[in-house]
């Protein structure tokens, strides 16, 4: 079949001049120059023993036979265009599946993920609430989004947010039972969301607190059970940056202290080297990116001084 066909170039600068009316036009649009283009129409003609075209007057007319041929050269033309534009354009079609670290599953992603689905509505997602980078090598799971040093070998790994911590309360806890000092820590329990208390060790020597008397304290391993014991009143949770944000700008959590220590690890987004390759992946992280950056919610620990001036009616 490939004997039959005429050449390509001479088809690309056939379709072209037939559609602009002009070889010089057409000479523009290929980035070629105005002889070049006559040459590939002679070729054209001389390979189909054919007059595609009448040059007697200044814009180029077809010949019957031209005319025959240019509907099916357009055609073509428009199916590989099609086709190419389709192999370019990333799949968004299938499921994929997702662990993430349980509070930034609950108070960040879960309440944007509406965004994503009006992007990709064939996209199917199975979302699991874990921190185990050992599962970052199942294959069960695409995508993980992971809280710690990013040190995961043999994976794929790039830097999702630094985080910020500081205290955090619901306003009823602070209504019924003040906290306008560090000395008034020791009438509350504190809730930790990791298990060793490492982060509330932290935030307390930044605080001159590393001595605070700790009467009453509850480990729960992530920072979405103390965030909701918090939210229940049930004590002081260290809050940060990303999960607590939102909570705090609805007023369902307060600032009690004007101070944000680092957090001892970070976010990160990690996968499986080959999985990073395929275009489902792509656009979920792509999207992870884009929406941390396009989010317009204040860094949390800086509301402190607004929210314990509407309390105490000072700075």
């Amino acid at each position: 079949m490939s004997g039959r066909l005429p050449p390509l170039n001479p088809l690309k600068a056939f379709e072209a001049a037939a559609r602009l009316g002009s070889v010089s036009a057409a000479a523009r649009e290929l980035r070629v120059t105005h002889g070049a283009v006559s040459h590939q129409l002679r070729t054209l003609e001389g390979s189909l023993d054919a007059v595609l075209f009448d040059r007697s007057g200044r814009r180029l007319k077809l010949t019957s036979a031209g005319a025959l041929l240019l509907p099916a050269v357009t055609q073509a033309f428009g199916g590989i265009a099609a086709a190419t534009a389709q192999m370019k354009r990333p799949a968004t079609t299938g499921k994929l599946s997702i662990t993430c670290v349980p509070a930034l599953l609950s108070f960040w992603i879960v309440p944007r993920l509406h965004s994503f689905t009006e992007q990709f509505p064939d996209v199917t997602l199975t979302l699991a609430a874990s921190n185990d980078p050992t599962q970052l090598h199942s294959r069960d799971v695409d995508v993980s989004i992971l809280y710690g040093d990013g040190n995961w070998p043999d994976a794929w790994t790039r830097l999702w947010s630094h985080l910020q911590l500081f205290p955090v309360a619901s306003p009823t806890l602070l209504n019924s039972r003040p906290l306008r000092s560090m000395r008034d820590l020791e009438d509350h329990v504190l809730l930790h969301g990791d298990s060793d208390g490492r982060e509330w060790n932290t935030w307390l020597a930044a605080a001159d607190g590393a001595d605070l008397p700790r009467r009453r304290q509850h480990f729960m391993g992530d920072a979405r059970f103390s965030t909701e014991a918090a939210l229940y009143g049930q004590g002081i949770a260290l809050g940060d940056t990303i999960t607590a944000a939102k909570l705090i700008a609805d007023g369902e959590l307060l600032v009690p202290f004007d101070l944000g220590v680092p957090a001892n690890n970070a976010f990160y987004v990690a996968c499986r080297h080959e999985m990073r390759a395929a275009p489902i992946v792509r656009v979920f992280i792509d999207w992870l990116f884009a929406s941390l950056e396009a989010d317009t919610l204040p860094e949390p620990h800086s509301m402190a001084r607004t929210i314990l001036r509407g309390r105490s009616g000072k700075s």
